[in-house]
C-alpha cells in the first residue's frame, strides 16, 4: 500500500507522474544560445505557450517558444486530463461581458464552453498526435441540490439544440455506467473529452516545430525588454521579436510591478493507482471521465493502462502537500468501496493559476508585449480558446480579446502575501455553502 514507483521512462527533470512515466517522446529542444529573432516570441511552453505557437504558426509568422523547464513542465503536464464545457468564473464573465457585448453575452459564453474542444479534436487529428483522446463524461449530484443544477444545465443545453450530447441519468442510470453508490444521479456529455495531456502538450509543440517555429527549452526568461523592438533575454541568450506573449501562468515572477498580485497558486493533487485489469471496466465500464458537482469536487478517470487516475481537493497555501496518497484514498474508498487498500503506484501535486473573479486575465503591459493567464482549474480547453484569441489579436483581430481585457482584474496588495489566505478564506466559505445547498 502506498508504494510510489519511479518513472518508467521520464527524465528526472520531470515531475514524476504517470504522465511523466507513460509519455510517447521525450523533448530534447536545446536551450537559447546567441541571438535570435523572430515575429513573436511566446514565454512558456505549457499549453497556452504552444497552443499560441500553432496557431500563430499556422498564419505564417516566425514564431519562438522559451520554457524554462522542459515543454509541458507545469500543470499542462500534470493535470486531471478532462476536456469539459465548464468556465471557472462564467457568472462573474456575464456580468462583466455584458457592458460590452450586451444580449450576445450568453451566446459568446455559450459558444466559448466547447470552442476548445473543437480546437483539439481538429489539432489532434490533424498533426497525429497520439494523447489516448476519448469522449464521454459525467457530472455527478450528490445531492438533490445538485441535481437541480444539472437539470438546469440540461435544459439550457436542449436549448441551444445540444441535446443529442447530453443524457441526464437518476441513480439507477449511474449506477449503470459507475459502480458506486455515491451519486444520485449525472449529466452524461458525449461531447466532452478526456486524454493524456503531456503527450498532447509535447505533440502541439511538435507540430508548432514542423511549422516552423523555434524551441528552446532550459532557457529562464531573465527579463523583457520594452520598445519598438522588444526582447526577451536570458542566461545565454537573447530573441528580439515584433511581440511578444507572456504565457507562463502562475509559475513566472516577471513583469511584478503590473503582474503580481493578480493570480496565486492552488496546488492539486492527483494520484494512480496500480493496473487494475478487468475491475476496470466493472468500475467504469463506458470508460468515462467523471467529477462531481461541489465547490471542492473529486474527479477521476481511466488510463490507458486501465489504472484509476484520480485528483482532489485543493490546497490554497500555495505549498505541496506531504502525503498526497494519503490524503486522497478516502475519497478513492468512498467512491469505489472495492478499491479498499489498492496499491498507489504515483502521487503528484500540480499548481493551478487561480485568479480571485475566475475570470482569465488577458491583456497588454505595452504596445507589443502581452500576457494571458490564470484559468482557475479549467486549463486544458480554455488555454486553446486563449491561444487562438491571443494569436487573432496579434494578428490584428482584437474582438475577443478586447472583450477580456476590459474586464475587471483584481489585484491584491502584497501579492502571494495575502492573496493565497484570502483564496483559502474564500474556499472555506464556499465548503460551507456546500453544507447548506
Amino acid at each position: 500500500m502506498n508504494a510510489i514507483t519511479q518513472p518508467l521512462t521520464a527524465a528526472t527533470e520531470r515531475c514524476p507522474s504517470y504522465y511523466s512515466a507513460t509519455l510517447d517522446q521525450e523533448t530534447a529542444y536545446p536551450p537559447l544560445q546567441g541571438e535570435v529573432s523572430v515575429d513573436v516570441v511566446i514565454i512558456g511552453g505549457g499549453f497556452t505557450g504552444v497552443a499560441s505557437a500553432v496557431e500563430l504558426a499556422e498564419r505564417g509568422l516566425k514564431v519562438a517558444i522559451v520554457e524554462a523547464n522542459k515543454i509541458g513542465w507545469g500543470a499542462s503536464g500534470r493535470n486531471g486530463g478532462q476536456v469539459t464545457g465548464s468556465l471557472s468564473g462564467d457568472a462573474a464573465m456575464r456580468k462583466q461581458m455584458r457592458k460590452t457585448l450586451g444580449e450576445e453575452v450568453d451566446d459568446f459564453i455559450w459558444q466559448l464552453r466547447w470552442r476548445g474542444h473543437a480546437i483539439i479534436e481538429n489539432r489532434v487529428s490533424k498533426y497525429g498526435i497520439a494523447c489516448d483522446l476519448k469522449h464521454g463524461h459525467l457530472h455527478a449530484a450528490m445531492k438533490p441540490a445538485h441535481m437541480a443544477e444539472l437539470e438546469a444545465s440540461y435544459a439550457e443545453a436542449v436549448r441551444r439544440g445540444m441535446g443529442d450530447s447530453l443524457t441526464l441519468l437518476d441513480r439507477a442510470g449511474v449506477r449503470s455506467h459507475l459502480a458506486s453508490e455515491l451519486y444520485c444521479g449525472a449529466l452524461k456529455n458525449r461531447r466532452n473529452l478526456h486524454l493524456h495531456p503531456l503527450n498532447l502538450c509535447i505533440g502541439e509543440a511538435k507540430a508548432a516545430a514542423s511549422l516552423g517555429a523555434l524551441i528552446f527549452e532550459h532557457s529562464p526568461v531573465l527579463d523583457i525588454i520594452h520598445g519598438a523592438r522588444p526582447a526577451v533575454v536570458t542566461a545565454q541568450g537573447r530573441i528580439n521579436a515584433k511581440q511578444v506573449l507572456l504565457a507562463g501562468d502562475v509559475y513566472h515572477k516577471l513583469e511584478a510591478n503590473r503582474l503580481k498580485g493578480l493570480i496565486f497558486p492552488a496546488m492539486g493533487g492527483i494520484v494512480a493507482t496500480a493496473p487494475l485489469g478487468a475491475l476496470a471496466e466493472q468500475l467504469n465500464p463506458q470508460d468515462l471521465a467523471v467529477y462531481d458537482c461541489r465547490f471542492v469536487l473529486d474527479y477521476y478517470r481511466l488510463t490507458a493502462d486501465k489504472r484509476l487516475l484520480f485528483g482532489g481537493g485543493c490546497n490554497y497555501s500555495g505549498r505541496d502537500s506531504r502525503d498526497i496518497a494519503g490524503e486522497l484514498r478516502p475519497g478513492i474508498e468512498r467512491t469505489f468501496p472495492q478499491l479498499k487498500g489498492v496499491a498507489i503506484d504515483f502521487q503528484w501535486s500540480c499548481a493551478m493559476g487561480i485568479v480571485i473573479n475566475r475570470i482569465p486575465q488577458l491583456g497588454k503591459l505595452s504596445d507589443n508585449v502581452w500576457y494571458c493567464q490564470g484559468y482557475s482549474g479549467h486549463g486544458i480547453a480554455t488555454s486553446h480558446i486563449m491561444g487562438e484569441i491571443m494569436a487573432s489579436a496579434l494578428t490584428g483581430s482584437l474582438e475577443r480579446f478586447d472583450t477580456f481585457a476590459a474586464c475587471k482584474q483584481i489585484k491584491v496588495p502584497l501579492g502571494d502575501l495575502f492573496g493565497n489566505p484570502m483564496l483559502a478564506a474564500g474556499m472555506w466559505y464556499y465548503q460551507l455553502l456546500e453544507k447548506l445547498r
